[in-house]
């Protein structure tokens, strides 16, 4: 799949697909490659396949196409890596990389891997401080009798040659541990962030060379999640690596390799511990990989030298997420069984976070179906209630209309007119609500914009027999808006405060107001853009809104109209005034009506499109 990546602008870090055979927009106005750079055209460029290759072209933008740093006056074949810049923003033209390959292997059936040499159960029951002295020493394959439980750690001549200060530490150095592990997943992070901070965990505390964290997919399937190696120590200068171990003298064991500059690109686990841990739900505890005559001369184990591994069930209850795998080729220096139960225990607490996290997971997806069912229940009510209004309207034209009487025809007009309205600010504030839009500026004369309102509401208040006044500075210079998002928020007020106040003696003001910034009076005054506050105040003379209504009124889908609201036009005015890096304010008292109070801060030097065209008059 062919990909556009911006990596510098407002949306560095964006990554766009390119559909086949489909060719793109590319500017600010564009539904698939949408640019929020302000120093972008709405219409930058075009994007165009052509028997499998893509083509650019500038579409007359003000500021110009470039690719590779040239700018461009022709349709140019792109080629992978190829770098456009349109405005300030930077992208990269490339294929995507297919992902990499797996760091883990499950060693294949044909290759027989390491025995087992100890198991112990991981339950809730199972704690570390101590072990169990009820060990079954019958040798490999043998397990434990029972979980850990409190009392006086057991030295074992078992244990204690297969493991030293690396495969496990004392009870408090166990319990420092649990406490690091429990303030890990007492922060609920998410499951990669907390796979990688268990493994980290791991191996401050067990020093193993390999490590991975492997979760049940589809299929009950071991997947690796997280991986990691032990950092590679530093060779003493003039030292010789070895490429392998040095051959033993008599029975001792051979010396292990030097420990590689790089850690390897990949490594296998062993099918064998791996699902006894996952199937019988045992920490698996192996100290006899390379002592195994089943491993061929040449094999991966012979050839690392693993010599100790653990394996323990990520376990809650009745499920098992997966499973934590650990070796190394320490020799003596393995792992031992306080090891095994160490990592019993953080095998247990990662699976309640794991379980803690699925919950969530499943109580926010809870949460937005049923937010959606509330959404959509509302919604249908309203559009119904405005279906009916139609209906009602269309059957009054529908009658005139048989009867050839146009007296009634008309009658039934303003009906439909009034629902069709309704409809359609229901669906503008649907729109602004679930897809919130970036700003579009250019620069704006506020008081026509005002004027055009009010004409569109004018028939609204002849019906209702209300007073509409726009109180606009005619010498207010132009601003930098979004005329179409600014004219749906006013809109919104206006009409609400039109239904609020009384037929026949209501009145509603709107009065708009710039305030130049100091040293910019001089700019204010000549009609240009200077910096500086516009003001806008909606005033009606209603019966104003009660305390514990205030308190609700931008909070979406609440209304107070019954079946004419929809609970949506003020959340989305006040989103657009915020998107603006405004403020919207209400003062309202029982005796005196209401009066919604909009801020927006004016800088044109850092918020004006230079690709806008023209000032509206």
């Amino acid at each position: 799949m062919l990909v556009l990546t911006i990596i510098q602008g407002p949306d560095k870090g964006k990554v766009f697909e390119l559909p086949d055979n489909e060719p793109q927009l590319l500017g600010r106005s564009s539904e698939a490659l949408p640019i929020g750079d302000n120093t972008v055209s709405r219409r930058h460029a075009e994007l165009t396949p052509d028997a499998g290759d893509w083509y650019l072209r500038d579409l007359g933008s003000q500021n110009g196409t470039f690719i590779n740093g040239v700018i461009i006056t022709d349709r140019v074949k792109l080629r992978p890596g190829d770098q456009i810049r349109i405005g300030v923003t930077l992208l990269t033209f490339g294929r995507t990389e297919p992902p990499p390959a797996s760091p883990v292997r499950l060693l294949s059936g044909d290759r027989m891997d390491t025995s087992i040499e100890r198991a112990l159960a991981s339950n809730e029951d199972s704690v570390i401080l101590a072990l169990d002295r009820a060990l079954d020493s019958s040798g490999p394959g043998g397990s434990w009798a029972g979980g850990s439980h409190f009392g006086h750690a057991t030295s074992m001549s078992s244990a204690s040659s297969a493991g030293g200060s690396s495969g496990g530490g004392s009870p408090a150095a166990n319990l420092r541990a649990i406490y690091r592990l429990s303030a890990l997943v007492s922060t609920l992070p998410e499951r990669d962030r907390l796979l990688e901070g268990v493994l980290e965990l791991i191996f401050a505390e067990l020093n193993p060379e390999r490590g991975c964290v492997l979760l049940l997919e589809d299929g009950h399937v071991p997947v690796p999640a997280a991986v990691r190696f032990a950092k590679p120590k530093i060779q003493p200068k003039g030292q010789a690596r070895s490429s392998g171990s040095a051959k033993p003298a008599g029975n001792a064991p051979p010396t292990p390799p030097s420990t590689p500059a790089t850690p390897p690109a990949s490594f296998d686990v062993s099918r064998t511990i791996l699902m006894h841990a996952i199937d019988r739900g045992e920490g698996v505890l192996s100290t006899n990989a390379m002592n195994d005559p089943r491993f061929r001369k040449g094999d991966s184990v012979q050839r690392l030298s693993i010599r100790s591994a653990i394996c323990v069930p990520i376990r809650s209850g009745d499920r098992t997420f997966g499973a934590i795998y650990i070796d190394s080729s320490a020799g003596s220096a393995g792992f031992n069984a306080e090891g095994l139960s160490l990592m019993n225990a953080i095998g247990q607490q990662t699976a309640l976070a794991l379980a803690v996290n699925t919950l969530m997971d499943q109580k926010l997806q809870t949460e937005r179906l049923a937010t959606m069912g509330e959404t959509v229940a509302m919604l249908s009510h309203s559009i119904k209630n405005i279906l009916q209004g139609l209906r009602g309207g269309a059957d009054v034209v529908e009658m005139g209309l048989k009867k050839d009487d146009l007296k009634v025809a008309r009658g039934g007009w303003p009906i439909v007119r009034r629902n069709l309205d309704r409809i359609i600010n229901l669906t503008m504030n649907m729109l602004a609500y679930s897809r919130p839009r970036t700003l579009d500026l250019e620069l704006v004369k506020l008081a026509p914009m005002l004027d055009e309102c009010a004409s569109l509401l004018a028939e609204q208040c002849r019906v209702r027999g209300v007073g509409l006044i726009v109180d606009a500075d005619p010498d207010m210079p132009p601003v930098p808006l979004d005329v179409g998002q600014l004219h749906q928020a006013m809109m919104n007020l206006m009409t609400n405060a039109i239904e609020a106040v009384d037929p026949r003696s209501g009145v509603v003001t709107v009065r708009a107001s710039f305030t130049p910034a100091s040293g910019q009076e001089s700019k204010a005054r000549a009609g240009q853009p200077s910096r500086g506050e516009v003001h806008i105040d909606v005033i009606d003379n209603g019966p104003g809104i009660p305390p514990e209504i205030q308190r609700r009124i931008f909070e979406p889908f609440f209304t107070t109209k019954g079946i004419r609201g929809t609970g949506l036009g003020l959340v989305v005015t006040r989103r657009i005034i915020e998107q603006h890096k405004g403020t919207i304010t209400l003062r309202s008292d029982l005796t005196r009506g209401s009066t919604f109070s909009i801020t927006i801060p004016v800088d044109p030097d850092a918020n004006i499109d230079p690709s806008a065209t023209t000032a509206r008059q």
